[in-house]
């Protein structure tokens, strides 16, 4: 078996560098769709999905896996997500019920979160599904406002976009019920633990 990465308390490493500006760029994204700079706002948000496959593999390759950066990793790609679902779907891109879908998924997350902070448990290891249903939806999104910008090739790119953005919504929720479960199973150790240790006093 590989040797475990080790996971460092560093704050300034590549990763955590490339995620930063991943965060830095939402606000971009959102003013460039809101302006109509479509094409611009098109190629910030390719670049945002290559850079999510770029500090993860940059952390490994140099071994820079950081506490932090296993927290904003995701907390950016959640965030980016939802600027871009409500972007696209204030500009009639996308529909409601896709932005429904994907906010509510993460709103089950924050549920999860908070019964972890309640037994004083940090954030669970993250799942391979989960980093396939966020590439999943990270690729679509482009997709969308590719065919929005470009009507007749919308053609292809829209039939694509909506396989690709149901399946991955689908693997969302699937593996967000999964953290939950974890966070439950968690939860009733601890429960079961704090019994067990007023019974010993």
């Amino acid at each position: 078996m590989p040797p475990a990465t080790e996971v460092s308390t560093r704050v300034l490493t590549i990763p955590n560098v490339i995620s930063f500006v991943r965060l830095m760029a939402i606000p971009v994204f959102l003013y460039l769709v809101w302006t109509e700079r479509d094409l611009a706002g098109f190629i910030v948000l390719v670049a945002a999905v290559l850079t999510d496959f770029v500090d993860g593999l940059v952390a490994r390759k140099l071994n820079q896996v950081s506490q932090l950066g296993q927290f904003l990793d995701p907390f950016a790609d959640r965030l980016f997500i939802a600027a871009a679902v409500i972007a696209l779907m204030i500009r009639d891109v996308i529909p409601v019920w896709l932005v429904v879908a994907v906010m509510a998924r993460d709103a089950l997350l924050g549920i999860g979160a908070i019964v972890m902070l309640r037994w004083g448990v940090g954030t669970l290891p993250v799942k391979w599904l989960g980093k396939w249903a966020t590439f999943a939806l990270l690729f679509s999104l482009p997709l969308f406002l590719l065919g929005a910008i470009f009507e007749p090739m919308g053609q292809v790119t829209d039939p694509l976009a909506w396989a690709v953005a149901v399946s991955g919504t689908a693997l969302y929720w699937w593996v967000g019920f999964s953290y939950l479960f974890d966070a439950v199973a968690i939860a009733r150790t601890g429960g079961r633990e704090a019994v067990g240790k007023s019974a010993n006093l």
